[in-house]
């Protein structure tokens, strides 16, 4: 089906009325493309990353490279989704922990190509959506290359955020990653498992 502004209303996920670029501590959850097991497997506990999730783990870490006021905190690659821990520090403080009056992210991303639709699309530079993008839009590149599928998905529109609001909330999000390969089986992205959305 092609996409009709007036019966296809996209709306935002995102908190309303909140700045995604200011400093904090956010927690991204990104899905591939129907639920495709594209980046490795998960054998006996432990997570095997084939040269896809390379690619990806490789992408994430530039990515805090490439853009001074990101921070990585956690991360974790499962065979179809990613989960990670971002911190975005728009004054170069030392952050170890998250301030209470400071909750945002930030990141720069190349230049939207538009498709055959009169909608703009609005992008706050050095933002949590910014880097999404450009971490998107930089991976889909790379793999689409690799086996030779130029302009196929490899990402779900869109992703999921957490504004980490506390030191609690930061520490069970962090162990929350760290374990999430333990409960792959039951994992609802799991593809056996059937999907909540």
């Amino acid at each position: 089906m092609t996409y009709n502004p007036d019966i296809h209303k996209r709306q935002s996920i995102r908190l309303k009325g909140y700045d995604y670029s200011q400093s904090g501590f956010y927690f991204i959850t990104i899905c591939c493309y129907q639920r495709e097991c594209l980046f490795g497997d998960i054998i006996n506990s432990q997570i095997i990353l084939n040269n896809f999730g390379e690619l990806v783990k490789k992408e994430w870490l530039k990515s805090a490279e490439i853009r001074k006021e990101i921070k990585l905190g956690e991360f974790v690659i499962m065979p179809n989704h990613f989960h990670g821990i971002v911190i975005i520090n728009q004054t170069n403080n030392n952050y170890n922990h998250v301030h209470t009056n400071d909750v945002g992210a930030n990141g720069r991303s190349p230049l939207q190509e538009i498709q055959s639709s009169p909608q703009q699309i609005s992008m706050t530079p050095k933002s949590l959506s910014s880097l999404i993008a450009g971490f998107k839009s930089a991976t889909t590149k790379k793999i689409n290359i690799i086996r030779n599928t130029p302009k196929t998905p490899v990402w779900q529109r869109n992703y999921y955020d957490h504004i980490i609001r506390n030191d609690e909330s930061l520490e069970r999000i962090r162990e929350y990653v760290q374990n999430n390969h333990l409960s792959w089986e039951n994992d609802q992205l799991h593809p056996n498992n059937p999907s909540k959305w």
